[in-house]
C-alpha cells in the first residue's frame, strides 16, 4: 500500500529540515543544540499553507475587509483603550512622535487590543512556510530570527506562540522585528511584547513606525472627491504629486472643502474608478512597512480616524463586482505578462508592478486607466488570449 499524501509530506518535510534547513541555519551562527532542541517536535502544518492562501487583507473586496475592520465594537473598544492608557500613549507620542490613535488602531487591528494574540507554535508555522509557503525565503529568515531569540534572549521555543504566520505579541511582530524594534519601555530590563501588560508592546509599535520615518503631525491620508473627467491614469500609490497639484486638478476633500497641503500624496482607488477615492500621504506608506497590504494600511488609517471620533467614509462601494480570488489575480498577472504588459512576477497580489501593467493594458484597450483588477477585466484578458 502506498503511503498517504500527508505521511509523504511529513517525511519530505523532515528530510528538508535535516538535510537542507539545518546546514543553512547553522551557517547563520545558530548553535546546533539550539536548532535541534527547537526543531525536535516540529512537524509540517498544511493548514498554515491554506491560511496563507486566504489572507483577508489580500483576498476580500475592500468593502468587506473594512466591514471587518470597522465594527462598532472595535471602534468602541479602541476609544475605551485610549482612555484607559491615555497617560502611557501620550508619553509614547512624546518619546517616539507617533500619535496615540495610530498606535491604538494597529493594536486593535492586530489583536483586538491584546485579546487575540494567537496560540500557534510559531517555530512550526515558520518552518512550514519556509518549506512550502509563498515567500519561502522571507519565512526562512524569520525562522532564523526566531531561533536567534531562543539563543540570545532565552525564549523557550514551547512558549513562543502567536499567529499562523509567526507573528507574536500585542502588535504581532515578526521575530526579526522583535530583534530590531522591540523596546523595554517599562524599564524592567526585558522588552516584553507578549505579556498581558501592553506597555512594551505599544511602545514597540511606535518605535517601529518611528524608525520607518513616521512624520509627526501629518495624517495618513483622507477621503477626497474627484472632479468630473478626472484622468484615472494619474491614480495609484506609485504616482505622487504635491497636494497643491491635486487641488489644481479639482480634487476636493470629502466634505467639499479644499485639499489641505500636507505635501506629496497619491490618489488611492481601492475599488477602482467606481469606488471611493483617498489622497494618501507619506505616513500611509509607513503603515505599509508594518504590513505590505494597502487594504491593511487603509484599515489602520480609517480605524484611527474613527477612534478619534470621525464619521464613517461617505459614498458607496461597487458591491456588485465579483470578488477576485488570489488565483484570479494570478491569472490576470499571467495573461497581462503574456500580452506584453509585464507584472514582474505572478503572486496573486496586486502591487505597484501589477497596477502599472493594468493601466498600460487599459490604455491600449481604450478602458478606464484605474489600474483596478476585477472580473470584467479578467474576462477581457481571457477573450484576447483565446483569439
Amino acid at each position: 500500500m502506498m503511503p498517504l499524501p500527508d505521511v509523504l509530506d511529513q517525511e519530505a518535510f523532515q528530510q528538508w529540515v535535516r538535510q537542507i534547513l539545518r546546514p543553512r541555519v547553522l551557517e547563520r551562527n545558530i548553535r546546533p543544540r539550539v536548532f535541534d532542541q527547537a526543531m525536535a517536535d516540529v512537524s509540517f502544518r498544511p493548514e498554515i499553507i491554506e491560511r496563507q492562501q486566504n489572507q483577508k487583507e489580500f483576498s476580500l473586496p475592500i468593502w468587506e475587509y473594512l466591514e471587518i475592520v470597522m465594527t462598532d465594537d472595535r471602534v468602541r473598544n479602541g476609544r475605551q483603550e485610549m482612555r484607559r492608557h491615555r497617560a502611557l500613549l501620550n508619553q509614547i507620542e512624546q518619546d517616539f512622535g507617533v500619535e496615540p490613535e495610530i498606535v491604538a488602531a494597529i493594536w486593535g487591528l492586530e489583536t483586538g487590543y491584546g485579546v487575540i494574540r494567537g496560540s500557534e507554535p510559531i517555530i512550526a508555522s515558520l518552518a512550514t512556510l519556509a518549506w512550502r509557503g509563498r515567500r519561502a525565503a522571507f519565512f526562512e529568515e524569520e525562522l532564523v530570527a526566531a531561533l536567534r531569540l531562543v539563543q540570545s534572549r532565552g525564549c523557550a521555543p514551547t512558549s513562543m506562540a502567536g499567529s499562523w504566520a509567526g507573528a507574536i505579541g500585542h502588535g504581532q511582530f515578526m521575530p526579526s522585528s522583535v530583534l530590531d524594534f522591540a523596546v523595554d519601555y517599562d524599564g524592567d530590563g526585558v522588552p516584553r511584547i507578549c505579556s498581558d501588560d501592553p506597555t512594551d508592546a505599544l511602545a514597540s509599535i511606535a518605535n517601529y513606525l518611528c524608525k520607518h520615518e513616521w512624520k509627526t503631525g501629518q495624517p495618513w491620508g483622507f477621503q477626497v472627491r474627484l472632479p468630473e473627467g478626472f484622468d484615472f491614469a494619474l491614480s495609484g500609490t506609485d504616482q505622487t504629486r504635491p497636494s497643491a497639484d491635486w487641488a489644481n486638478l479639482g480634487i476636493l476633500s470629502a466634505d467639499g472643502g479644499p485639499v489641505p497641503d500636507y505635501g506629496p500624496g497619491s490618489i488611492l482607488l481601492p475599488a477602482g474608478a467606481r469606488g471611493l477615492a483617498f489622497l494618501v500621504l507619506r505616513n500611509f506608506h509607513v503603515i505599509t512597512r508594518y504590513n505590505k497590504s494597502e487594504a491593511y494600511a487603509l484599515g489602520v488609517g480609517l480605524l484611527s480616524d474613527r477612534i478619534q471620533g470621525a464619521r464613517p467614509v461617505k459614498g458607496q462601494w461597487p458591491t456588485d463586482e465579483r470578488a477576485l480570488t488570489q488565483g484570479d489575480v494570478s491569472e490576470i498577472q499571467l495573461l497581462l505578462t503574456r500580452s506584453g504588459f509585464d507584472t514582474f512576477g505572478v503572486d496573486g497580489l496586486v502591487g505597484p508592478n501589477t497596477s502599472r501593467a493594468l493601466r498600460a493594458f487599459q490604455a491600449a484597450e481604450g478602458l478606464v486607466q484605474d489600474g483596478h483588477a476585477n472580473g470584467e477585466l479578467l474576462e477581457i484578458l481571457r477573450e484576447l488570449a483565446r483569439n
